[in-house]
């Protein structure tokens, strides 16, 4: 299997060429490659289908041990080749560290397993003929202070930790661009002004930019300017009128979008834009300055044959859909930033997404500035994506095990959110999500204590921590405060951001919170805990725990390789009560 698409469908250029297929490949066990200069050499006995990681059946290989240092090589040309154009190398994702070379030369590096890198390879490439690239990459299985989310650091998948992902696993890619090109592109919509905000980093001054904004196919908008510095800020009228207020918002009910091209000399893209905004007033959270209640799906965001790498972007686009047919208006993707073809779909479709990103295990200095240099790249590639409303640095203090109390790691939880909101002023932040919250937007709270259908007594306690404010500020759910010490609720939203997790076992037995025998078991429970939530006073949505089984997970809505364990429509009739 081939993963062809164009990688970037959220601003997209027409000449590029994809180095998806079939690689040669080694692993490196002893870790004597770079001293040995196999950068050089190229004797790669294996062969392995890019972008799918080497424990995957999609790539080949379908190794789940350890190997830690692994080499990649394919050889490239560029035809036609054009001297008066510049070419890019992308990666969209490498986990974790990273060394490219061509024709044996040091491209450059990278260090960040979530996040997209580029290399400027025009001073290489000289020419049409064959080259070799060659890509080295470390991915260290035991490090509990990397950012790794559910990669499990022992050899065997257990309970809610998952296979490992190592070296490549989203697209690789050539772009042509022109000698002076776009380099970023930043959409902030001023929603209640009607107007988007561009800022706009080129490579280079001394050319004219011009961006046109198209509805329908029919231009509506356009601005242009000569530019003078490297960041240019266009600031252009979308939203007209009232009646364009109601009909051309971004909303999940009704997700328009405007074409946009952007032209900066030679060089041109194609993007697209949503007028939305996303705050939070009187313990609810509003889209469009109206309030709106999320009814979000844990989404782990794994695959069978793929694990974190979708196998087509058409799954991508199937487990949005399936996700809206049982009635859930978003997800939360969890401990992973995902493909960007899903926020594109997303974004199509009208659902909302709360991102995330892989947290470390353990605390040190080394994880916090893992943390920060990977939130520093990702906010900037998906800051453009209407159905993305929220961020989530952190989730029930994995790799801030001891927050409740030590004044070092609150201040990591701080520098997170305070870091992702100087990058984007426009959503909002999840600072920890379950517990022993420090500085947040959302009061996020995980609840899995829901009882048995036998267990009367821990029901009965459940219903009574969720049904008031007071009472959810004073629950311990999970034997934790909601906030660490020195914090407290200032008013923010309360959002039951885990809860469920029932297991209903299809054709493996596995793990669950709770567990069912049967579908009118399954769905009996499941209205049970959708009607608690409706019956509080407090709570302004849920996410319920999880879209898929994964593994010796079996909890949920979907099998592993998405088979519906219930009829889709019996979970939105019980979700449309709220």
């Amino acid at each position: 299997m081939k993963r062809s698409e164009y990688p970037r469908p959220d601003l997209v250029r027409d000449i590029w060429w994809p180095l998806n297929g079939t690689w040669n490949f080694a692993f490196d066990n002893q870790n004597v490659g770079l001293n040995e200069n196999w950068f050089l050499k190229l004797n790669f006995p294996l062969r392995i289908e890019v972008p799918f990681a080497f424990q995957t059946k999609l790539s080949g290989i379908d190794d789940q041990s350890f190997h830690d240092h692994m080499w990649y090589h394919r050889e490239i040309s560029i035809k036609p080749f054009n001297p008066n154009k510049r070419y890019l190398l992308h990666f969209q994702a490498v986990d974790y560290e990273c060394r490219v070379y061509l024709d044996g030369l040091l491209v450059g590096m990278h260090t960040g397993g979530q996040a997209p890198f580029s290399f400027e390879i025009t001073p290489f490439i000289k020419d049409e003929s064959a080259h070799q690239l060659v890509v080295y990459v470390f991915d260290p299985s035991t490090d509990l202070f990397l950012p790794r989310g559910k990669q499990y650091w022992k050899p065997m998948s257990e309970s809610i930790w998952y296979t490992r992902t190592s070296g490549i696993y989203q697209s690789v890619w050539i772009e042509e661009v022109a000698s002076h090109y776009v380099q970023l592109i930043k959409m902030t919509p001023l929603f209640d002004d009607g107007v988007m905000q561009f800022d706009i980093n080129v490579s280079g001054i001394g050319r004219d930019l011009k961006i046109e904004i198209f509805d329908k196919g029919h231009l509506v908008a356009e601005q242009a300017a000569h530019v003078t510095a490297l960041s240019q800020r266009m600031n252009i009228e979308i939203l007209h009128s009232k009646e364009d207020f109601e009909a051309k918002t971004w909303h999940p009910d009704h997700p328009y979008l405007f074409d946009v091209v952007i032209s900066y000399g030679a060089d041109q893209l194609k993007t697209y834009l949503g007028m939305r905004k996303v705050s939070t007033k009187d313990g609810q959270i509003l889209i469009n300055n109206k309030p709106y209640y999320l009814k979000l799906i844990l989404d782990q965001g794994y695959w069978p044959n793929g694990l974190l790498t979708a196998p087509t972007i058409e799954d991508l686009q199937k487990d949005i859909v399936l996700s809206k047919s049982m009635g859930f208006n978003g997800a939360r993707k969890h401990q992973k930033c995902e493909d960007p073809y899903f926020h594109f779909f997303a974004d199509k479709l009208g659902y909302l997404v709360w991102g995330e990103m892989a947290s470390s295990v353990q605390f040190s200095e080394l994880s916090a500035w893992r943390d920060l240099n990977e939130w520093r790249q990702i906010i900037p590639r998906d800051y453009n994506h209407p159905s993305i409303i929220a961020w989530v640095p952190l989730n029930e203090s994995w790799g801030v095990p001891e927050i409740k109390w030590n004044k070092r790691q609150q201040q990591h939880a701080i520098d997170l959110y305070d870091t992702i909101r100087d990058l984007d002023k426009t959503r909002l932040i999840v600072g920890n999500d379950g517990w022993e919250m420090v500085k947040t937007d959302i009061c996020a709270v995980h609840h899995y204590r829901h009882g048995s259908k036998e267990d009367l007594k821990t029901q009965a306690k459940y219903r009574f921590d969720l049904a008031t404010k007071d009472n959810i500020l004073a629950s311990r759910p999970a034997d934790r405060p909601l906030y660490a010490e020195g914090y407290k609720h200032k008013g923010e939203p309360i959002l039951l951001t885990e809860f469920g997790g029932i297991s209903y076992a299809i054709t493996d037995e596995g793990w669950g919170y709770t567990n069912v025998e049967s579908a009118k078991d399954f769905l009996n429970e499941y209205r049970r805990l959708i009607k608690t939530i409706k019956d509080s006073v407090a709570i302004a949505g849920f996410c319920y725990t999880q879209l898929t089984d994964v593994e010796y997970e079996i909890n949920g809505l979907l099998t592993y390789d998405r088979r519906p364990k219930v009829t889709p429509k019996d979970i939105k009739e019980i979700n449309d009560l709220i």
